[in-house]
């Protein structure tokens, strides 16, 4: 588990670091479920070159990027 706060807020300037921030959202949890850097390493030829794969993960970023937008009340003043 992760013991440093590295993520006060969900709130951005605009919807550009929205989407970076959804997009580290979605690497950490891939992290935190798989701790091991060589694992990842090693697994990552499965799925970079499966389009069901990827198409998986723009979908978790997709999520945690609603998430953020919603937080940040779609950058409405």
């Amino acid at each position: 588990m992760m013991t440093d706060s590295w993520l006060p807020t969900l709130k951005t300037a605009n919807p550009q670091e929205g989407f970076e921030l959804a997009s580290k959202l979605a690497r950490l949890g891939v992290k935190l479920t798989q701790p091991s850097a060589d694992v990842r390493t090693e697994l990552r030829p499965d799925y970079e070159h499966d389009a069901g794969h990827l198409i998986a993960a723009s979908q978790v970023i997709a999520v945690h990027f609603q998430t953020v937008a919603a937080a940040n009340d779609y950058w409405r003043s």
